[in-house]
């Protein structure tokens, strides 16, 4: 007989209404700036889903060296990236930590090894937040602040006069977490919008293969005028895929991509993309990881950064 699942953090925080974050801090005992409704609303869950502590995970956040871990598995090496790190080690730094960024693949106990090995203060996995053995320190707040303000380009395309939108997305099974959370966001904003549901366009890595997927879904969805891609490398390659077809960018199609990369602005044509402040979300990672307040780090808003493409 097979046992039942353990409840984990992320259960306490879906059923109390809070994010995973706020549950770590309420019950590692470092809550005081959550409010005491909140404080007992969480309890209250935990008691409820008979939440026990990982005591591996325990030990790590007390564990007596200076070092974070970042598991960074599988996802694009992009600006936001690059900028996050920047944000997360320079924060880190003026508090007396080291990061310490991980790129191979790792079960979830090699990364439980590893962190209990250099006795980590705390680990950020942003390859592998839904894995319940996996010890994960404000992994899905990063990821909610990497593909937040969604609503920026749909309002774009909107006032361009765009009313059916379609998102790009990688049949990269690393990239799930990121991309389908992304993905809903950019269905709600155009919801709130009060547009059509946006069919997806799943992309294989090829351009051949690309190609023949985007006419297929032409084919199916010919309504369709613009799409919003999941990164900058995917409308590129949607871009690409345009050119044999005899597409042009934005006349038949208007693309958009995300995360502001520099090689989209050598296309042509130009890539219109999408910038977040990546840095003060490595800071507010930082911050959460380090149990310090982070209400006075706030990233600027995105916005559409405005090149040939739409």
């Amino acid at each position: 007989m097979s046992r039942p699942a353990r409840a984990t953090a992320k259960d306490v925080a879906r059923a109390s209404g809070v994010s995973q974050t706020t549950v770590s801090f309420v019950l590692n005992g470092a809550a005081g700036h959550v409010s005491q409704e909140t404080r007992e609303r969480v309890q209250q869950a935990a008691r409820t889903l008979g939440y026990v502590p990982n005591g591996s995970a325990q030990a790590l956040r007390k564990g007596a060296s200076r070092i974070v871990l970042l598991n960074i598995e599988g996802i694009p090496a992009g600006s936001s990236l690059g900028s996050y790190i920047r944000g997360l080690d320079a924060e880190l730094a003026a508090h007396g930590h080291v990061l310490l960024v991980l790129h191979g693949h790792l079960s979830s106990q090699a990364l439980s090894d590893v962190a209990q090995a250099v006795s980590a203060r705390a680990v950020i996995d942003l390859s592998g937040v839904g894995r319940a053995d996996a010890i994960v320190t404000d992994a899905e707040t990063s990821l909610d602040a990497f593909s937040a303000q969604a609503d920026v380009p749909v309002r774009y395309l909107v006032e361009r006069g765009h009313r059916h939108l379609a998102t790009a997305m990688p049949d990269t099974p690393e990239l799930q977490a990121l991309a389908g959370l992304r993905e809903r966001l950019i269905r709600q904003a155009a919801r709130t919008a009060g547009l059509p549901d946006c069919p997806t366009l799943v992309l294989p890595g090829s351009l051949g293969a690309a190609e023949e997927r985007l006419r297929a879904f032409r084919a199916e969805h010919p309504e369709v005028t613009a799409v919003l891609a999941y990164n900058d490398d995917l409308a590129l390659l949607t871009l690409a895929a345009m050119r044999p077809i005899g597409w042009r960018a934005p006349q038949d199609l208007a693309v958009i991509g995300f995360d502001d990369t520099p090689h989209g602005a050598l296309f042509s044509p130009a890539l219109t993309t999408v910038h977040i402040d990546a840095e003060a979300i490595g800071r507010i990672a930082a911050r959460t990881a380090l149990g310090l307040p982070a209400a006075d780090t706030t990233p600027e808003p995105a916005r559409v950064i405005v090149r040939q493409s739409a």
